[in-house]
């Protein structure tokens, strides 16, 4: 099989991944939607049809929690995977996850403040924004730490990964002991929100917040799908790819800007969701190819129907209760995040 069918036959595979998700995480759950039913909900929504017959709860369920909850988790799952593969081709490291090198945590730390002193800080924003204002607020947070962070550890084109951890473990320590200062202060309301940053949910989903996320999110997912040449070309050195007739400096800045939009949504509307930016496009990367032009796109894909499936588990792993997702795609990536320090060693050996 050749490569380029092999990576046709991909694409395919994940829009059924993502379409079979998605179906599942609709039916399944505390009030059971049969597929027959589900069929006849989409088709008096969408198409005007008039099928009857169909249970009051369980089209109540399904236009007010799980569409809205499935379409956010495909948005979110998309958004932070192509960021990941982005950052991580930006950076020529397969470690240089938002999650990991602090950007999600940066974002998270501005969105708690917003959260607890929102009306004193950013009562500007609030009037300028308003539902929109958190996530501008996130978004702040998140371009500063990525700026930060290409700023301090990028040093003539070349990535200084040291550098990189050790500032990403510092960031994340320093949002850390904010957030612990921010809930100290906070009151009852405000804390259970700030815990609902820290763990990750999809739990909040409506239809007001799909409206809210998705332009940010479309602008971050169509804005980095056409970066594969130049990621390709700034894989093989920044030197060569100014021998291509790349702008390194304009593109860096470009990907700066658009995961940060990306990553500050996605935290403003669900918190921290880790992993999924570093497990994704790596699980592509080794198993498929390491072309961006296909790893971007495929990334998305995969993003979007992993993350509806994890989601799917959390809601119903525990029930009654609800797993915070943020917490089984930690149980998800910390043994992936293992075997990519185990194989970088193992290839550093042979060589």
């Amino acid at each position: 099989m050749t490569l380029q069918r092999k990576k046709r036959i991909s694409i395919i595979s994940l829009l059924l991944f993502l379409l079979c998700s998605g179906i599942t995480s609709i039916c399944v759950g505390a009030i059971e939607i049969p597929i027959e039913n589900l069929l006849k909900i989409l088709g008096n929504t969408i198409f005007q049809l008039d099928f009857t017959g169909i249970p009051i709860q369980e089209e109540s369920v399904f236009l007010a929690i799980r569409a809205p909850r499935v379409l956010l988790g495909a948005l979110i799952g998309a958004t932070l995977s192509i960021t990941g593969c982005s950052v991580q081709g930006m950076f020529r490291n397969p470690l240089a996850e938002p999650g990991l090198i602090g950007v999600s945590s940066g974002a998270s730390l501005f969105a708690v403040m917003f959260i607890v002193v929102g009306h004193h800080v950013f009562s500007g924003l609030t009037l300028m924004f308003g539902y929109y204002a958190l996530s501008i607020a996130s978004f702040l947070g998140a371009l500063m730490t990525t700026w930060f962070l290409y700023k301090f550890s990028v040093t003539n084109g070349k990535t200084d990964i040291s550098s990189l951890l050790l500032l990403g473990i510092a960031i994340n320590a320093l949002a850390i002991a904010f957030t612990g200062f921010f809930t100290y202060i906070a009151t009852d309301d405000q804390l259970r929100t700030i815990t609902f940053w820290s763990l990750g949910s999809l739990g909040g989903a409506n239809w007001k917040t799909i409206l809210v996320i998705l332009p940010f999110s479309l602008i971050s997912i169509f804005g980095l799908l056409p970066l594969g040449k130049a990621l390709n070309a700034m894989a093989l050195g920044e030197s060569q790819a100014e021998h291509l007739g790349m702008d390194i400096r304009k593109i860096n800045r470009y990907i700066i800007v658009l995961a940060a939009i990306g990553v500050g949504a996605s935290v403003a509307m669900a918190g921290i969701i880790g992993f999924i930016a570093l497990l994704v496009p790596h699980l592509l990367r080794i198993s498929i190819s390491a072309d961006h032009k296909f790893l971007l796109s495929a990334s998305a894909l995969l993003g979007s129907g992993l993350l509806v499936f994890a989601d799917l588990i959390a809601r119903t792993i525990v029930v009654p209760a609800e797993l915070p997702i943020g917490i089984l795609t930690a149980f998800m990536g910390v043994p992936m995040f293992v075997i990519i320090i185990l194989r970088n060693k193992r290839e550093r050996r042979n060589l």
